[in-house]
């Protein structure tokens, strides 16, 4: 297969609908939390009329919360406009086999209006879609890999949710970072994810324990970013469908417990349009690369909303937690935010920041932005951080969603580069995250003052 060619091609999945193989075509989109959401369609329907005309799905989809209620303060979206409907544009590059669930195929859309007027621009595929063109005007195409983290728990969803997730049996006991014996308890499960997201097209490289009790991670072959968290949102999606068809229960959130959270590294690294590499052809680091770093560090704050998108997001950034705290960078130290790794044509940087809740397309999105600004201002790379940042004076990263959502409104450069209907909307969404939080009352006030206070 091609790097630019489908899993699946529309002849092959017209050769499996006749061949009954396949019955069901799922149309799905990524909204903002993330989440896949769509239609499953009848195959034959779907090569009849959606390959050719799309299908329609309401604009409320990008303006909920993660309960999925409608609330306010969006402007595409609202009981006065009427919750109309956007069209979900199939994208063929995107077809794929789902062999976890029996006769089932997926595509991946783009969203536009029905009024012709172009493209839903909050929508997350198409904030990252924005700044691949621009770095294609600047003469580069990035590339990037996720690295997210999960937790394993050896019941079903369902009996998770009655138990309020309390008192959740993890599939380990104890730390199994890089132990071959801790991952072979949960290998089963493992396995399996690994065999159906080959099977979906995915070039799957290994999997690993990590230090949580029952935390795993799996990895895949970086890839251009679009096509990177396509493939993001089908392996999220698909570990959950895969571990709830074992009986188990995975959680991609950022931090279930006091111990180590879920992290989500994005690695990231242009090239040339025609595949040259520009970050270290074999002469050492570049100045593009170093812009580049230094555009996605200078940023970093005001962006943080789009690495950090939800109130659970900051109870990662600990000191001595792997997840940083320091708006700082340095080669190979994993104490920094953003940590420089690989030589020659496998240099790179790793964005520490985001959890295992990000919505990849906006991460990438904001890093990308950030180091194409670096590029165009000429900004110049400060000294790489040795040692300890957990310690040092560096600046901090943002430690609330309330500070980042600030930052994120008041940032001349996310609005001149997103566009202010897209930061509004994301502004709003932190708003309504707040708003939920603000309301709740926890399980930590309650044992802290039910009797006591």
């Amino acid at each position: 297969m091609s790097e630019n060619s489908p899993p699946l091609s529309i002849d092959r999945l017209r050769e499996l609908v006749e061949e009954d193989a396949v019955d069901t075509v799922v149309v799905a989109f990524t909204d903002m939390q993330g989440r896949l959401q769509g239609k499953r369609i009848h195959a034959p329907f779907f090569l009849d009329e959606v390959l050719r005309h799309g299908t329609e799905g309401c604009n409320y989809l990008l303006a909920v919360d993660v309960d999925m209620n409608t609330v306010g303060g969006y402007a595409m979206s609202s009981w006065e406009t009427g919750y109309g409907d956007m069209q979900l544009e199939p994208d063929l590059g995107t077809l794929r086999l789902i062999p976890w669930l029996p006769g089932t195929a997926m595509v991946q859309c783009d969203l536009s209006w029905l009024d012709g007027r172009g493209d839903v621009r909050p929508s997350p595929r198409q904030v990252l879609k924005a700044q691949v063109a621009r770095a294609a005007e600047l003469g580069f195409a990035a590339y990037a890999g996720t690295e997210l983290e999960f937790l394993v728990f050896d019941e079903p969803y369902e009996s998770a949710w009655d138990k309020a997730y309390r008192g959740l049996r993890s599939a380990n006991q104890y730390n199994v970072d890089y132990s071959v014996l801790g991952t072979t308890r949960v290998e089963p499960l493992l396995r399996e994810i690994r065999r159906g997201m080959h099977g979906a097209g995915l070039t799957v490289e290994s999997a690993k324990g990590e230090c949580n009790l029952g935390q795993h991670e799996i990895a895949f072959r970086f890839d251009e970013v679009v096509r990177t968290a396509d493939q993001h949102s089908v392996y999220k999606n698909g570990a959950k469908e895969i571990a709830a068809l074992q009986g188990k229960a995975v959680t991609f959130m950022a931090k279930f417990d006091q111990r180590e959270g879920n992290s989500c590294h994005i690695h990231m690294s242009l090239r040339a349009l025609d595949g040259a590499i520009v970050f270290d052809p074999g002469t050492g680091a570049t100045e593009v690369f170093e812009q580049f770093v230094a555009g996605v560090l200078a940023t970093l704050p005001e962006l943080t909303l789009f690495y950090a998108p939800n109130v659970n997001s900051y109870k990662r950034f600990a000191a001595g937690s792997f997840a940083p705290t320091a708006v700082a960078w340095g080669r190979d130290n994993r104490t920094c935010a953003l940590r420089v790794v690989g030589l020659g044509p496998g240099l790179r940087v790793e964005n520490r920041l985001p959890g295992g809740d990000v919505n990849p397309y906006l991460a990438e999105a904001a890093m990308l932005a950030g180091g194409l600004y670096g590029i165009e201002q000429g900004l110049q790379l400060e000294p790489a951080f040795e040692g300890n940042a957990y310690t040092s004076d560096k600046p901090r990263v943002p430690t609330t969603l309330r500070e980042a959502r600030d930052l994120f409104a008041c940032s001349a450069f996310a609005r001149e580069t997103f566009g202010d209907d897209v930061v509004d909307h994301y502004v709003n969404a932190a708003d309504v995250e707040l708003a939920a939080f603000n309301a709740a009352v926890t399980d930590w006030e309650r044992f802290r003052g039910f009797e006591r206070l």
